[in-house]
């Protein structure tokens, strides 16, 4: 089997987020586990450009990489090379696997393989659901997938990371066939942390990239009404001046005193969830929320929205609480928390890694992707 998997980004172009991750992630399990696994992808890194030699493929982390030149600077990552390699070597794989859809590389790639009776995998990452439609570019995307989209994505086999998403999807097009598979978490080595001593202020974390669809203005409009004393750090990066708009309005609500914000965080990220006592994450629109899988891991229990796509397995595993996309309804859960659940707490503190551990497993996560590609080409 020979897969080709297609993205706008590839790390380390880790601006872009949770995607870059489980993307790479996929690939590397894919090559570990003998699946020929090569990728295209762009030279992409937010504004700027990876500094890669592009068009020559290089090994990166087991896996073939190749970057290409990309034409246009911003989302839409157009690539005339990327797409004219791909039209001269697609028949030479069994399969291609493309990661989300609002940017030309995902849609041409998608045309060119469909043409060439390539079997195609969409992965939308989030972009295929009524929210995206709603937030940037509205008209042209609704006249592209009225007239190009739905009809290149109903011959394409869509892969989706949640329930949640997959119900997001069929409200779009009807799709041909649809898979729910969770995205790879890059997981630290296991460590057993002492039990965190309880203190007077409640610590809470945001821990995402910093844009308007996360919600974070919600979170802060919810802290004055917060009765315990606490602190939130808010850990990401982002637009600066969306960031600049965020902390005006930490301080027109009085609680900019209340609020760190040490950026964005490396291979320390976990030791900071673990210092805190819950992960808040109040997204508008989230098909999965790798983030909410790194706090669980290392035992923070989570308050998520109702909007994130693992909302469901939140639930079903009592390892946090979900709350509605509205700062009322956000600092009533969180008063909830920190008044009522405080051995609930505990609690999930204590189960929550094993949980993670088993279910996020990179061996036999890998295995299912692999029965995905196999029962596509068996028909």
């Amino acid at each position: 089997m020979k897969v080709l998997q297609i993205c706008a980004a590839y790390k380390p172009a880790y601006i872009y987020g949770g995607p870059t991750m489980s993307v790479s992630m996929l690939s590397e399990n894919l090559a570990k586990a003998c699946v020929e696994t090569e990728v295209y992808t762009t030279t992409a890194n937010g504004k700027q450009e990876l500094k890669v030699t592009a068009g020559q493929p290089v090994n990166v982390d087991g896996v073939k990489v190749t970057y290409f030149e990309r034409r246009t600077k911003d989302h839409t990552h157009y690539s005339p090379q990327l797409l004219k390699k791909l039209k001269q070597e697609v028949k030479n794989f069994d399969l291609v696997h493309i990661h989300a859809w609002w940017n030309l590389v995902s849609i041409f790639s998608c045309a060119i393989a469909l043409r060439r009776n390539i079997p195609v995998i969409v992965s939308p990452r989030g972009t295929l659901s009524p929210y995206s439609f709603q937030n940037r570019n509205i008209g042209i995307k609704w006249v592209i997938h009225r007239f190009v989209g739905k009809r290149m994505l109903e011959k394409c086999f869509i892969h989706t990371t949640s329930g949640k998403e997959s119900s997001a999807v069929k409200t779009l097009f009807d799709a041909k066939n649809i898979s729910v598979l969770p995205n790879f978490v890059k997981l630290p080595d296991r460590r057993f942390y002492p039990e965190r001593e309880t203190s007077g202020i409640f610590k809470l974390i945001f821990f995402s990239r910093i844009e308007e669809k996360k919600g974070l203005d919600l979170l802060i409009k919810a802290l004055p009404l917060l009765t315990k004393d606490y602190l939130l750090t808010v850990a990401g990066d982002g637009n600066e001046s969306y960031i600049a708009e965020l902390k005006a309005l930490a301080l027109e609500c009085g609680v900019d005193k209340k609020i760190v914000w040490p950026g964005f965080l490396g291979v320390e990220k976990f030791d900071v969830l673990q210092a805190h006592d819950l992960f808040v994450l109040p997204s508008h629109d989230e098909n999965f929320g790798n983030a909410v899988i790194e706090s669980l891991s290392v035992g923070t229990p989570v308050l998520i929205s109702n909007e994130v796509g693992l909302m469901d397995y939140v639930e079903k595993n009592n390892l946090g609480w979900t709350c509605k996309t509205e700062a009322a309804a956000i600092g009533m859960a969180i008063n909830d928390i920190i008044l009522n659940r405080r051995a609930e707490l505990k609690t999930i503190r204590g189960m929550a890694p094993d949980i993670i551990y088993e279910d996020f497993n990179e061996v036999n996560l890998v295995g299912k992707y692999i029965d995905l590609y196999t029962n596509i080409l068996n028909g």
